[in-house]
């Protein structure tokens, strides 16, 4: 059949929870993430939840696809998952919006044969529906040939699979696109007509941000799981890595791996803290430490001990410092395009970064303050860079009747990234620039009347 050919070309193969273009992708270790889990599979099982939106958003790193496969697989085992899609920056076949209704609609056509017999037939009646709006794909592909199949089946609509699943909305190569399908969403997928519930996970980036906030289009729509500030993923980061280590030591040939001698407790504590409830640095840890092509307890003594000065071959946070590079290059070519000033991105990050070595009064009105005193500077500055970063109140302290915020990064990691030149290589910023240029502007621009952001020991 023409239609189902089409589809199947529109479609992106790649994106499926199942795709063996996705072979052992990341999903959530035994007794972890048991919490929000149970908060996900609860709301996708509810019938009648007051939200028919849910989006997770949390650091880089924190976890999100993971959940997102284990949410499928699970929702795939109840009978109960729609469809699944997932983004991915580094696949040109699915880091755009193009394929992502062909492929909803491929999935839901394999509910049953009058359902795929009714979007098929949408797609013959017009063969160009792929290059319409999203919209006007969700109506053409979707909503229509749901409705036909209800009237010639008599079936309640309730009663098919209803969670679609979206991972990765900030992989999505084009801002713009990543709100016009949040809108699409928003008009074509929650009407009431139809039984779906929506998952989306996300980088907190400027369009889940601005969908969320008020007048956003998923304002009072939506609810939202914080990831990383609702959870705590520090008591399963430890499970995680005590499970996973002893288990390499087991299937070790060095003698030394052997449990109980091997890992030491006071190793996984240095591994828990490094890891800043962030679950990629983990599972960086255990990918590394796995290779067996090398002792393990030689290759987590590496990750210990690991400094750019040890002429070590092997950089253990390789994965990590690649996430870093790709977000921050972004932001910096977003911010350079945008900023009218000629201030330096870099600079204006690390002197943060200095102030943050020194004590922790990391006040970001101070930077707004370097930033000639423009309203909310700070804002438009950390935009591209909340996957990172977050700002939060300053304890017990208002400036002129104003609740002073202060900086907060999520991963102590991506402090040593930006300290260490072989790691964040062009990205790197000397601290002796730095200062120095900081310490200018704190004399030329007092805030409050104290230096703004003075990073110059006392």
């Amino acid at each position: 059949m023409l239609g189902w050919k089409l589809l199947l070309q529109h479609a992106a193969p790649n994106a499926l929870h199942d795709s063996g273009a996705r072979f052992d992708p990341p999903k959530c270790d035994d007794d972890t993430r048991v919490e929000v889990i149970g908060e996900i599979m609860g709301w996708i099982q509810d019938r009648d939840p007051p939200q028919r939106c849910l989006c997770l958003t949390g650091a880089a790193g924190a976890g999100k696809s993971a959940l997102q496969q284990t949410i499928a697989e699970r929702c795939a085992e109840k009978n109960v998952l729609a469809s699944a899609f997932f983004f991915s920056t580094a696949d040109f076949t699915r880091n755009i919006v193009a394929p992502i209704i062909p492929t909803i609609a491929y999935q839901l056509s394999r509910i049953n044969p009058l359902l795929r017999y009714c979007i098929v037939a949408a797609i013959e009646d017009d063969p160009l529906v792929f290059s319409k709006s999203l919209r006007a794909q969700i109506e053409s592909l979707i909503t229509r040939p749901l409705l036909q199949y209800q009237e010639k089946s008599g079936a309640d609509l309730r009663d098919i699979p209803r969670a679609i699943l979206i991972d990765g909305l900030d992989e999505c190569a084009n801002e713009d696109h990543q709100a016009e399908l949040l809108t699409a969403i928003k008009d074509g997928f929650l009407n009431e007509s139809l039984p779906f519930r929506l998952f989306i996970a996300s980088r907190p980036e400027w369009a889940i941000r601005t969908a969320l906030a008020a007048g956003g289009c998923f304002h009072g729509v939506a609810y939202q799981i914080q990831l990383s500030d609702k959870y705590d993923a520090t008591a399963d980061i430890r499970r995680f890595l005590w499970r996973k280590l002893l288990d390499i030591g087991a299937r070790s040939s060095d003698p030394q791996a052997q449990p109980p001698f091997w890992p030491t407790l006071q190793d996984l504590e240095i591994l828990v803290r490094a890891a800043s409830g962030q679950f990629i640095y983990a599972a960086t840890v255990i990918r590394f430490v796995s290779e067996r092509r090398g002792s393990p307890v030689n290759r987590l003594n590496t990750i210990l001990n690991w400094t750019s000065g040890n002429n070590q071959r092997s950089n253990p946070f390789a994965p990590l410092d690649l996430l870093y590079a790709n977000i921050l290059s972004k932001a910096k070519e977003a911010y350079d395009a945008a900023d009218i000033n000629g201030h330096d991105f870099l600079l204006l990050l690390n002197a943060y970064r200095l102030n943050m070595d020194r004590n922790n009064d990391h006040i970001v009105q101070d930077l707004d303050h370097l930033l000639c005193s423009e309203h909310d500077a700070h804002v438009w500055f950390l935009s591209d860079l909340r996957s990172l970063i977050t700002t939060e109140a300053y304890p017990n302290h208002r400036a002129s009747g104003q609740q002073l915020l202060q900086l907060r990064m999520y991963h102590k990691s991506f402090l040593d990234f930006l300290s260490d030149q072989s790691r964040s290589k062009e990205l790197f910023f000397p601290k002796s620039e730095a200062v120095w240029k900081t310490f200018i502007g704190s004399i030329m621009q007092p805030l409050h009347g104290t230096p703004a952001m003075s990073t110059v020991d006392a």
